[in-house]
């Protein structure tokens, strides 16, 4: 089976640089892939993209040594073994905020006797090799999202689910849960939020756990690697592309201008 390169840099003990997929189309899929990220995922919870183009954008994603990760909708077992016969190396699973949850979420993910997924991996043994099923539970990534105060609270059980590889921080809702509207957002410097991101970061690293975080500039994402995670996504292709264009416009009408809004 392929080896999942972003398992073998958390085994050496490195970080690995995460790209996020909004638009669509397997062509922006692939120049992402392109960019020199370790891995890219297809965001099917907040990405304008449905299960046709998950499989257009694994393949284009395959052109390139890129790991493909998909995040799905909801924690449905349905739609999780749907995009791992697709090609998916690792699902990204939101609103995960308990142990039960958690092991639902894992056990969606591996074969009998971890878990209970279906054996039917139409397009994972093309991509992945014909020996697919015997090494799909080692390889695959499974990711829950830590992002709400409940799932912070409840962060030491989640960890300690086996076969979990790694829990991923959404800001967003994150702060929202414990900060409110007004204070939340993306690449906070508030105290309590840093806080609160040192707590999932000590849990992970004790359980043997990768911990990784949703973020909105290199900067940000390079103190959060200071802080102990080791998985970091920066911006989304959607907000890549409006900054850039805003970035264009702005230089040739000389005026200033600037993001807005909730693209992540």
């Amino acid at each position: 089976m392929r080896k999942n390169i972003v398992k073998q840099k958390w085994a050496n003990g490195d970080f690995a640089i995460n790209g996020w997929l909004h638009i669509p189309t397997g062509w922006s899929a692939e120049v992402m892939a392109h960019a020199g990220f370790d891995s890219l995922c297809v965001d099917m919870q907040h990405g304008q993209l449905d299960y046709a183009h998950v499989m257009e954008m694994l393949r284009a994603i395959s052109t390139t040594d890129t790991v493909p990760l998909v995040r799905v909708p909801w924690n449905e077992p349905g739609i999780i073994g749907q995009v791992l016969d697709a090609g998916a190396y690792g699902v990204i699973c939101p609103m995960v905020n308990t142990k039960a949850e958690c092991e639902q979420f894992v056990g969606a993910c591996r074969y009998h006797p971890d878990g209970y997924r279906s054996r039917g991996p139409t397009r994972a043994s093309v991509y992945g090799g014909s020996d697919y099923v015997h090494h799909a539970n080692e390889e695959i990534i499974t990711m829950a999202m830590i992002e709400t105060a409940e799932a912070l609270e409840n962060v030491e059980e989640i960890v300690s689910v086996p076969g979990l590889d790694a829990v991923y921080v959404g800001p967003g809702d994150l702060s929202l849960t414990l900060l409110g509207m007004e204070r939340s957002g993306i690449d906070l410097d508030d105290t309590e939020f840093l806080a609160a991101l040192e707590k999932i970061t000590a849990a992970a690293t004790a359980a043997g756990v990768v911990a990784g975080i949703h973020t909105n500039s290199p900067a940000y994402a390079k103190r959060m690697v200071e802080m102990g995670f080791r998985f970091t996504t920066v911006m989304t292709d959607t907000l890549m592309l409006r900054t850039m264009a805003q970035q264009k416009v702005t230089e040739l009408r000389g005026t200033s201008s600037s993001a807005s809004g909730d693209i992540y």
